[in-house]
């Protein structure tokens, strides 16, 4: 079978304690963050940003308050970076509704969803902050490739101290 992950676009591939991490920089800021399934093999780089943001990373993986300080390169829609704005004033262990920030920023539930699916950072833009109405997680990055990251929401959540069923 072939892989579906374009994996020479990551300069590093870190092991976290969610799983792996893909991380692409471009001009010295991250461009991307893309979780990875465990069969991917791990990456290394003396490059002093992506060296920064491993750093980071562990620091967060201790203390869930640790707040990434790290150049990004974000491009998408005029709405998708409204949407990833709201998202970013999200602080840890709180949560926000899709229907909330849609209501902040003039758009529909749905709308909030797909930004939140396409987001290129997640942790550095905590997309795993926002969640359904009622009881229910909504979905994470998109399910890429026909997996399901919901996993990866819950322990991010929890590691924030946000109570999750499930």
């Amino acid at each position: 079978m072939q892989n579906p992950w374009q994996l020479d676009e990551f300069q590093v591939v870190l092991a976290t304690p969610f799983g792996k991490l893909g991380v692409s920089v471009v001009a010295e800021r991250i461009r991307a963050l893309e979780f990875l399934p465990e069969d991917i093999p791990l990456r290394s780089s003396h490059d002093a940003l992506l060296r920064e943001f491993a750093a980071q990373l562990r620091h967060y993986c201790a203390d869930p308050r640790f707040q990434f300080d790290l150049p990004y390169a974000l491009q998408g829609t005029a709405h998708q970076l409204k949407v990833w704005k709201a998202i970013s004033e999200i602080p840890s262990g709180m949560v926000s509704r899709y229907g909330k920030i849609a209501e902040q920023i003039g758009s529909s539930p749905r709308a909030v969803g797909n930004a939140c699916g396409r987001n290129p950072l997640p942790l550095l833009i905590p997309c795993h902050r926002v969640v359904a109405a009622g009881s229910g997680l909504g979905g994470f990055n998109a399910s890429r490739n026909g997996v399901d990251w919901l996993p990866i929401k819950r322990w991010l959540l929890r590691h924030e101290g946000v109570a999750v069923l499930g």
